[in-house]
């Protein structure tokens, strides 16, 4: 029996408003928690305290992950200026070698 392997390309990473995102469910994990709080007892009586600290948790590691991404969405903006200074110093170099114009040729004149 053939093992299955795809035989296409697996497709581009799908990049949206990321830090939108998680900035948008950290804000939702919280407001559960406070909407969730009034009603501590009744979930103490029940045994189901962890209904009201789960929220808590989900917004702490959200937190964590608004630090996480807002890096991540630096570094990448960082690296795309960079790839861009970069592209734009190659295509100047390249004209000038089609061009005829040599620097180093320029100096010895002396």
């Amino acid at each position: 029996m053939e093992k299955w392997t795809p035989k296409h390309e697996a497709p581009e990473p799908l990049e949206g408003p990321v830090v939108a995102t998680v900035v948008g469910g950290t804000i939702l994990w919280f407001v559960l928690f406070l909407a969730q709080l009034p009603f501590y007892g009744w979930f103490a009586d029940r045994g189901h305290t962890w209904w009201v600290w789960t929220p808590l948790a989900g917004a702490g590691l959200g937190l964590i992950g608004i630090w996480y991404v807002r890096g991540r969405d630096a570094a990448l903006k960082r690296h795309a200026a960079r790839a861009e200074v970069k592209d734009a110093a190659g295509a100047e170099a390249a004209d000038k070698a089609l061009s005829g114009d040599r620097p180093d040729r320029a100096d010895r004149t002396a």
